[in-house]
């Protein structure tokens, strides 16, 4: 099966990461450009941007001073897509300095940590927002992804609550015992609602919404 654009790259960031490197540190080990392999090379200019790949020759000397063969690295590959998809995260303080985004706007340097992206999984799903309860956050329409298996919640998450009764509800945890939770809107003209614990089928945590 071909290699995907997003496989390669990852397959990239995890050798890097193998050797104790950052991607930038790979490739002047491999004696290219420090910038090769940064994330604003993923991708070239244009609305979707354009998918750019890395050549053939610099996947040639990392895989040498990494000592794998290309069905090593292939099979990294697969082993990446298999995994969690990250993007780069910055402080919104470091966001205002110069030095973490190039003349395009995309992330470039080496500041930058990575945030994990849901994957996917029998316990995540979507759903559509209706009504206005939770407006201005979340908007009729609005998609969120919600994870049923996220037993961790707390005061403060944002979640979708099914009830025995039927009813499903996206709210924010206001208080939560082991007997009653009380669950909260955005929309100051809601009143909070409290439920037993009893009379909740599911409670699962948002991880994303799409506005």
């Amino acid at each position: 099966m071909p290699l995907s654009h997003a496989q390669i790259w990852t397959a990239i960031d995890r050798l890097a990461e193998r050797e104790g490197l950052s991607a930038s540190g790979l490739a002047r080990r491999a004696g290219l450009d420090a910038t090769s392999f940064n994330p604003s090379k993923r991708f070239g200019p244009g609305q979707p941007p354009r998918p750019r790949w890395p050549s053939t020759e610099s996947l040639t000397r990392i895989l040498d001073v990494a000592g794998l063969s290309l069905g090593d690295f292939a099979r990294l590959a697969q082993d990446a897509h298999e995994r969690a998809e990250t993007i780069p995260l910055l402080g919104m303080a470091q966001a205002g300095q110069d030095g973490f985004f190039d003349d395009a706007g995309l992330p470039t340097g080496e500041g930058w940590e990575q945030t994990e992206l849901p994957r996917a999984s029998d316990s995540l799903l979507s759903l559509r927002i209706v009504g206005d309860s939770m407006a201005p956050l979340y908007r009729a329409g609005d998609r969120v992804i919600v994870d049923r298996e996220a037993t961790d919640v707390r005061r403060g998450d944002r979640v979708v609550v099914r009830t025995l009764a039927g009813e499903t509800l996206a709210k924010e945890i206001a208080a939560l015992t082991a007997k009653s939770v009380t669950l909260a809107s955005i929309n100051p003209a809601y009143l909070p609602r409290a439920l037993d614990r009893a009379e909740v089928l599911w409670m699962g945590r948002i991880l994303w919404v799409s506005q």
